[in-house]
């Protein structure tokens, strides 16, 4: 993992605010307090009044999909990035990636789809173009049905926190912050004036994250204890948080904000920190039971934090995905869902989990499986399209969310 550090960061602009009040469908209250009303007639009202208490919980009216994150959600921007400013790229964007689906590298960290992709499509969406791409490519970056600002190997917090640690990372230099101010930027091509920019951006689902992971997975990598990566997640959460109020003040109504993935059952780390001592793993999933003490404390604070927020906004909906233990499942119990091989990566370089870093997937000399369907990892950190399909299955339209996503949502389609 001793790639040369890549830089980039554009010129951020001043912040562009807006002020946000939330404007909810209004909610019929009807009370029959009256012993001589006719249940009759309270049928016939009833009858009249059901259509429109079904259309407003069936009708999922999100026109479009703004996106923040890492390697789990960017579509292309990295991808567009090293393009531009003539960067060599990573392995993740030359073949077998995104064979599965697209028939060639896309950008995507995956033989196929991601979960943004999947969520897309159940929303009656396109697939969303990465922001970069538009913008580089000189055309007017446009709201329409979306915008994905995520980038391979983002931070949460500013790369600068991780370099006076010790910690370099070689992809990129995003973070979160970053993400957020090209939104801010694009607002001004987005709409006319702010009632135009609030009505636009009242009628999007933010899907922020999941992000954080590289954070700590960095860290980890580079040396650091499970005492010393934890020290620094209520940071993270802080960041995270704090986008999510900062977008709601923009206009934000509906977000979605995913936790973290089990970083204990990718092969790099199963890989970079396996233990003869079998009290290390968990004896269900096959994962590392340290690394999991860091997304639990990160999951918690999460949920606990994105509460207060919905308490503090209670005209916004801030919907907690739990991407974590829908994943899990998978390696739990893989052959409920169709999975043979839970925890070794379908391409990679060999080893007891198909990773090694001097032959890593992308690269001539590693090999992929004949069918990636068959398993929960693509490569040494990210999940298949079919694993992402099951994920999206049991958060989007499942009770892998809080509140549930389906309940908000009845129209999603798989």
């Amino acid at each position: 993992m001793s790639m040369k550090q890549t830089t980039f960061l554009p010129s951020i602009n001043p912040a562009y605010s807006l002020s946000s009040h939330f404007e909810r469908n209004s909610i019929l209250k009807m009370a029959i307090s009256s012993q001589y009303f006719s249940y009759t007639i309270f049928l016939l009202i009833l009858q009249m009044l059901l259509p429109t208490i079904l259309y407003a919980s069936n009708d999922c009216r999100y026109t479009s999909i703004i996106a923040f994150g890492n390697s789990l959600t960017d579509t292309g921007n990295l991808k567009n990035i090293d393009s531009v400013f003539n960067i060599t790229p990573p392995q993740y964007f030359f073949p077998p990636y995104g064979e599965t689906f697209f028939l060639k590298p896309t950008g995507r960290c995956s033989d196929g789809r991601l979960i943004i992709d999947f969520l897309a499509k159940g929303l009656g969406l396109p697939l969303i173009p990465p922001y970069v791409g538009s913008k580089e490519n000189g055309n007017k970056t446009e709201l329409g049905q979306g915008v994905n600002y995520a980038v391979v190997g983002a931070y949460a917090l500013n790369s600068s926190f991780h370099e006076a640690r010790g910690v370099f990372n070689s992809l990129t230099n995003v973070s979160l912050g970053d993400e957020l101010e090209w939104f801010k930027i694009s607002l001004s091509s987005f709409c006319t004036s702010s009632s135009d920019c609030k009505q636009k951006i009242g009628h999007s689902l933010f899907l922020v994250g999941e992000i954080g992971g590289n954070d700590y997975n960095m860290e980890l990598v580079a040396g650091k204890s499970i005492k010393q990566v934890k020290s620094f997640v209520p940071l993270v959460i802080d960041k995270i948080t704090a986008t999510v109020k900062e977008l709601i003040e923009l206009g934000g109504k509906i977000f979605v904000v995913p936790n973290l993935l089990p970083l204990e059952c990718a092969p790099l780390d199963l890989t970079l920190f396996k233990s003869s001592d079998a009290r290390m793993y968990d004896n269900t999933t096959g994962c590392l039971i340290s690394i999991n003490k860091i997304e639990e404390y990160h999951n918690q604070l999460l949920q606990r934090e994105l509460h207060k927020i919905q308490k503090n906004y209670p005209k916004v909906n801030v919907i907690y995905a739990d991407y974590y233990n829908a994943a899990l499942q998978l390696y739990r119990s893989p052959k409920q869902f169709g999975f043979v091989q839970p925890l070794r990566a379908c391409c990679g370089g060999g080893g007891p989990y198909n990773y090694n870093p001097s032959a890593v997937c992308g690269e001539p000399s590693s090999t992929v499986c004949a069918h990636p369907n068959t398993f929960v990892n693509w490569d040494e950190i990210h999940l298949t399209e079919a694993a992402y399909r099951m994920i999206y299955m049991s958060v989007f339209q499942g009770s892998y969310s809080i509140p549930r996503f389906s309940s908000l949502c009845h129209a999603i389609t798989s």
